[in-house]
């Protein structure tokens, strides 16, 4: 199973939404991309559904983790030139699912931010690469994110209890995923990769043993090159669907 051809992306986009499960999730595979809408005066806003509490690779005190990464993402989205970022409650990192009440969060967000786009990760495995793009938190939130997007935000009859919060419908039109099977809307990123690397280096529980520069340097001219852009220049890809 794969996406179909991405459509044209939409040239009208005044807000965005990007919806993952952990922090530095949207860093490592879209900041670049980010970072240019921010150029472009696109308004971005992050939802991220945990706190990342099981990940790092030191000695951190676990109860001590939840708030450093949150900060690490703070931090990481001010590089990229993202000033809110809002993270969900209850839902456990490490065993993520697409339940209702997931979803029901999610489209509280969207109807909150009432964003054009939503960013966030694809729901579909890429059999090729199952560590990064296909762990089982990252594919539970492209599914309810997907379900948020399609009916739950537009459906007024969908978690009422979002009425009764003010929170009315919102149709997005655009929704774009990250790390999924062949991805093919390609985003020159070169002008922007400092601050991408810079929102990487943020997430210092997480890539302290990483040569940032390399290792972004490397994967995204890979990802250019397969697009056929000239050498030198770096690319992150997506798949892009329509919603309405």
């Amino acid at each position: 199973m794969s996406f179909p051809a991405s459509a044209p992306a939409l040239p009208d986009i005044r807000r965005a939404l990007a919806v993952f499960a952990h922090p530095d999730d949207v860093d490592f595979g879209c900041a670049g991309t980010i970072a240019g809408w921010s150029d472009d005066g696109i308004e971005v806003a992050y939802l991220i559904v945990t706190r990342g509490d099981t990940g790092g690779f030191d000695d951190t005190p676990r109860a001590e983790m939840p708030a450093r990464r949150e900060a690490e993402q703070r931090a990481a989205a001010a590089a990229v030139g993202v000033q809110r970022v809002d993270f969900l409650d209850g839902h456990p990192d490490g065993t993520l699912t697409p339940s209702p009440e997931l979803r029901r969060d999610i489209a509280a967000g969207i109807r909150r931010f009432r964003p054009d786009r939503v960013l966030t990760s694809s729901p579909l495995r890429r059999w090729e690469h199952l560590t990064g793009p296909s762990h089982p938190d990252h594919l539970a939130v492209g599914e309810a994110t997907t379900c948020a997007v399609y009916p739950d935000s537009r459906n007024r009859f969908a978690f009422p209890e979002l009425l009764a919060e003010g929170l009315e419908p919102w149709v997005v039109r655009e929704l774009w995923y990250a790390g999924g099977p062949a991805p093919d809307h390609v985003v020159d990123v070169t002008d922007q990769v400092d601050r991408k690397i810079a929102a990487m280096r943020a997430h210092h529980s997480q890539t302290a043993h990483l040569d940032v520069a390399a290792w972004v340097h490397d994967l995204l001219g890979r990802v250019a090159g397969d697009a056929g852009l000239p050498a030198g220049r770096l690319a992150e890809a997506f798949t892009v669907l329509r919603t309405e």
